[in-house]
């Protein structure tokens, strides 16, 4: 995959629009109760970094995946959740204020996370230690794209909370739309990487993403936790930043192979994401725009 228009200006454009929205949503008082789940964020930020990267080495181990292809399946383990796992929280109604809480923690860790589970995948599949430097830049513009929009959108939400809850379902109808349009410009994108790659890596990323999103789902319900925060959990944990693993391939490792299974995962779980959230809202009556923020 290679860095392009819809990957560098549109896609965080259109990204940073719906996150105004959702900020349309919710109030510091979402927030105030995710405070009170420590529980919720522990479990999340767990699965995250001590669960997923060990899910992905013994794929990439099963699948037997060229060395360069499993760097780049445990360099997208080790990318935390971004923008697009709190949308798809919304639209499944999950928390989706722990959705942000949990990105911006997770994205703050990732500056040491990524690089260690980075260095040690090099080391293991292909046997030379290669510095990989914490990627800021990309942090700072995760920040700009999710904290920015959300908090002016709580703004306008407290001083003019009638304009919010109008603009809930148009809003919600929005994230739909934008989200088909990325995916069909992405896959129209990446259409012979695909067609290259989907038979080596393919199945591997798929199992990849079922696992995420089972396991974050899963796992806080058998501790009891609320199931919409189950919810914002397995979106959470089943949609990574790809466009973090991305970059880091690209810009720093140099390795356009690198960034294969960043964009194989990024299309695909598109539609599994879209299935789980159909799956968990089955038989649910819709929300009435005030209790769906948080």
């Amino acid at each position: 995959m290679q860095a392009s228009l819809l990957t560098t200006l549109l896609l965080p454009l259109a990204l940073g629009v719906i996150m105004l929205g959702l900020g349309l949503g919710l109030t510091t008082d979402d927030f105030r109760r995710v405070a009170h789940y420590p529980r919720a964020v522990l479990t999340g930020l767990l699965l995250q970094t001590a669960v997923l990267p060990w899910v992905a080495l013994g794929l990439a181990l099963a699948f037997g995946l060229p060395p360069e292809l499993a760097v780049g399946l445990m360099l997208l383990a080790a990318s935390p959740g971004g923008a697009t796992a709190n949308i798809y929280s919304h639209l499944a109604r999950g928390d989706v204020a722990l959705n942000i809480t949990l990105t911006a923690v997770n994205s703050v860790l990732c500056l040491v996370t990524l690089p260690l589970i980075l260095n040690l995948s090099l080391e293991f599949f292909l046997g030379a230690g290669q510095y990989v430097p914490p990627p800021v830049r990309k942090i700072v513009e995760v920040a700009v794209i999710i904290v920015l929009p959300v908090a002016i959108g709580m703004t306008v939400r407290a001083f003019a909370p009638g304009f919010a809850a109008r603009m809930e379902k148009p809003i919600r109808v929005l994230s739909v739309v934008v989200l088909a349009l990325l995916i069909v410009a992405a896959v129209a994108q990446e259409w012979n990487t695909l067609l290259t790659y989907f038979a080596a890596v393919g199945l591997a990323c798929l199992l990849f993403n079922l696992a995420s999103m089972a396991t974050g789902y899963a796992a806080p319900l058998a501790l009891k936790l609320p199931k919409r925060q189950a919810i914002a959990i397995a979106m959470e944990i089943g949609i990574h930043n790809g466009t973090l693993a991305i970059f880091v391939a690209l810009n720093v490792l140099d390795n356009p192979t690198m960034s294969v299974p960043a964009a194989v995962y990024s299309l695909l779980m598109f539609f599994t994401a879209a299935g789980f959230a159909l799956w968990v809202n089955r038989g649910r009556e819709p929300v009435p725009a005030s209790a769906s923020g948080g």
